[in-house]
């Protein structure tokens, strides 16, 4: 069967398509339809992520598509349209085991649905459990047009928060409109100065950084008495060195935010956080925004897509 790999450490002139035997061992078998490609994928093709992959390996973290054979209690049964986080998911076919699998619901694409579980659950841990959001307060997302920044932006709307995006160009602004965010400044702007004319010069109670970089002195300034500062990654390349002197003046907390992390060292921690997102992906209260799609055989281009900043939305491979 076909499959999408990183032939070697390079980045996206390593990525080729081809041939792996067909999954075997226990699990549900899904026929994949589409594949979701996230910014940890591109550091992982330059060997750059936490969580390193020895190549060649094959590339992807999240899909969808509907069951081929399911086990007996497993949950699911032949022709369920599913959704799924699992390495290597970017193949014709994977065994996957059933808690890592959600049911995709029927208002959904397959291209939604292969940005279902990532992103959501990315922003879930950050805003509700990490960050503390509560309602009514104002959550500034830099990145906020991007896969992870619209499911941000979704969740905290859902959460009962106002939120600032912060984004690089017209296009992605429109991907934050369209996601619910409440305004939208440029990062190529005078964001914080206008981040706090509009929340009366008090500042945001919340901010998400997947950025770093050299916004981190005004990502700071940016923040109200006791805001929280959480941090998700550093997409900008640099990691800056916090001024711990700046976050005395208003009781700023910094807060990291790693979904690996979490799930690895809380027992309950992926169910809890995919049982939430089955309930809003239910309720109609989040929805994935999906921006370029590309065929298996692309899988470089999509990934460039991503190292280039240029994503809008998920980034989707296609199977078929």
């Amino acid at each position: 069967m076909r499959v999408v790999e990183v032939a070697d450490l390079s980045g996206p002139d390593a990525v080729r398509l081809g041939e792996r035997p067909e999954p075997e061992g226990s699990g549900v078998l899904v026929g994949v339809r589409a594949i979701g490609l996230s910014f940890p994928d591109l550091l992982r093709s330059r060997g750059e992520y936490q969580v390193r992959l020895a190549p060649p390996y094959v590339l992807g973290q999240e899909l969808s598509g509907e069951v081929i054979d399911a086990p007996e209690g497993s949950g699911f049964k032949v022709g369920d349209r599913v959704a799924g986080m699992m390495d290597g998911a970017a193949a014709e076919r994977v065994r996957i085991d059933p808690s890592s699998l959600i049911a995709l619901p029927d208002h959904l694409t397959f291209e939604q649905g292969s940005g279902a579980l990532f992103n959501y659950q990315t922003a879930l841990l950050a805003l509700e459990i990490r960050g503390r959001l509560k309602a009514g307060e104002v959550v500034l997302a830099h990145g906020a047009g991007g896969g992870t920044g619209t499911a941000v932006v979704q969740v905290a709307k859902a959460i009962g928060a106002r939120v600032i995006g912060v984004v690089s160009s017209d296009e992605k602004a429109e991907a934050a409109r369209q996601a619910g965010a409440d305004e939208i400044v440029r990062s190529d702007g005078a964001w914080k100065d206008a981040a706090l004319e509009l929340t009366g010069g008090r500042g945001v109670d919340l901010v998400f950084d997947p950025v770093g970089g050299d916004r981190m002195l005004d990502t700071i300034r940016a923040l109200a008495y006791g805001g929280r500062w959480v941090i998700i990654g550093f997409t900008g390349g640099s990691i800056p060195q916090v001024p711990t002197n700046r976050l005395l003046l208003k009781n700023v907390e910094v807060v990291g935010s790693y979904l690996g992390g979490y799930t690895q060292s809380v027992p309950d921690g992926r169910v809890r956080l995919l049982e939430r997102i089955k309930a809003m992906l239910q309720d109609g209260s989040i929805a994935p925004i999906v921006g370029s799609t590309f065929p298996m055989e692309r899988g470089a281009d999509a990934l460039r897509e991503l190292g280039e900043r240029r994503a809008r939305g998920k980034v989707v491979l296609r199977v078929g």
